[in-house]
């Protein structure tokens, strides 16, 4: 009997060690994430400060949707 409780006494120590050796894990920093920015619209520009399209710009518009258009059909562009 005094066998058995000294090795029980020994491995209760030896657990206790091994389990004050170890590392202790703090817990993880919660993560805080900002609130969000608020949206502001931007300000319109002035009328006058809009470029005019070149007379060319609408042909050359209709000129290069007509290559995606046959692009998207694996067809030759109509020029």
């Amino acid at each position: 009997m005094k066998k058995s409780s000294s090795v029980l006494i020994a491995s209760l120590i030896a657990a206790a060690a091994l389990v004050a050796c170890g590392k202790k894990e703090d817990a993880a920093p919660a993560v805080v994430t900002p609130p969000p920015a608020p949206v502001t619209e931007p300000a319109a520009p002035p009328a006058a400060a809009a470029p005019t399209p070149s007379p060319g710009a609408s042909s050359a518009l209709d000129a290069a949707n007509a290559a995606t258009e046959a692009a998207k059909k694996n067809e030759a562009p109509k020029q």
